[in-house]
């Protein structure tokens, strides 16, 4: 099947941080600032909500690497955003650039990929 997604597609999600994003919450530290384990989830969301529109109902992207830096720590009651832009396609795994900001400065970056799978054989084969 093909699909109607270019190089260049952008997007871009905000969040503001609450305790439910710290590493403290998370498991991953001991400390209240926005999590890595949450940015992470910021960057894949970014990136799946930028390309959902161009897919064929049935069809939906899966993350399956993600690379990236956590370069400065932001605390709660910031607001923090990504912006994602698709930087190569290879037949249905997409390949995003990510970065993530707050109103200080940019706050993480690196790469995301993801897959175009059909999500009822998707969930079909997890069955099996």
């Amino acid at each position: 099947m093909e699909f109607n997604i270019n190089n260049g597609i952008k997007g871009r999600l905000e969040i503001l941080v609450e305790y439910k994003n710290t590493a403290a919450s998370y498991g991953s530290g001991l400390v209240e600032v926005f999590a890595t384990p949450a940015m992470v989830a910021l960057m894949e969301k970014t990136c799946q909500e930028s390309v959902q529109q161009f897919l064929p109902l049935a069809y939906v992207s899966v993350g399956t690497e993600i690379s990236i830096r956590h370069l400065k720590a932001t605390p709660v009651g910031k607001k923090v955003w990504c912006e994602s832009v698709l930087i190569d396609i290879d037949g249905r795994a997409l390949i995003f650039e990510v970065q993530a900001w707050d109103d200080e400065g940019k706050i993480g970056e690196g790469t995301h990929r993801r897959f175009i799978v059909n999500k009822d054989n998707f969930m079909k084969k997890l069955g099996e």
